[in-house]
């Protein structure tokens, strides 16, 4: 490690977009830090724009609502991860989530409620997974989540907990509780699977789920 640093914060217009740190073993002259000082001067605007753009494309990709990723991002991410489980022969599940009766929540309850349901069960939803999981808010009450390195029996198992906890948890809106449950299809990939072939497996047990009674979860055939 060195013995003589040098520290430049990195604002612009009041915002601190961090710090920079020169580090080595001998000391530094006037006009190495004079140097120094004209060029961060130079990548201040850039390195905000920068930041700018990465937070324009987050919040492209989020759902406002629930902090999850939306449907602009799933195909890119689902793409990208079916290639790499196929590259290194690994595991990789998708589970496909519908709140059940979410329309009767809306016209008793009202939409601010609903959207308090959405939240609730999104945080749910996270709670319950792992660093690498991922969640998607995929349209309405319906929820995508993609699992890295998981087998389906692993993936029913994590599909079935997650339907008890929202089941479990009762919401409270205006005083009021509210049982939420929901109808869960899960589906593993196959090493000949297309996009399509994948998800609507997955899409498909989930509607079985509905058919069936609701508040279940279902495997692909």
């Amino acid at each position: 490690m060195g013995n003589y640093l040098c520290s430049y914060p990195l604002k612009v217009e009041g915002e601190d977009l961090g710090e920079i740190t020169l580090m080595r073993n001998r000391e530094f002259t006037h006009a190495e830090l004079d140097l120094f000082q004209n060029l961060l001067c130079t990548l201040r605007y850039p390195l905000k724009n920068a930041t700018l753009y990465h937070k324009a494309l987050k919040m492209a990709a989020t759902d406002e609502l629930t902090q999850t990723l939306n449907r602009v991002s799933f195909n890119d991410t689902v793409k990208h991860e079916m290639n790499w489980a196929k590259l290194n022969s690994a595991h990789l599940s998708v589970i496909f989530l519908d709140i059940d009766y979410f329309k009767a929540i809306n016209d008793q309850y009202g939409h601010d409620c609903g959207d308090s349901t959405l939240v609730a069960v999104a945080k749910l939803i996270k709670e319950n997974l792992r660093k690498n999981d991922t969640v998607f808010r995929f349209g309405g009450e319906e929820f995508v989540i993609l699992i890295n390195q998981m087998s389906l029996k692993n993936a029913e198992l994590l599909a079935k907990r997650i339907r008890s906890e929202i089941e479990r948890n009762i919401l409270v809106y205006d005083k009021k509780p509210i049982k939420v449950t929901a109808s869960l299809g899960v589906s593993t990939l196959r090493s000949d699977d297309s996009f399509d072939a994948f998800i609507k497996r997955a899409d498909h047990a989930m509607y079985k789920a509905k058919a069936n009674g609701r508040n279940q979860v279902v495997l692909t055939d």
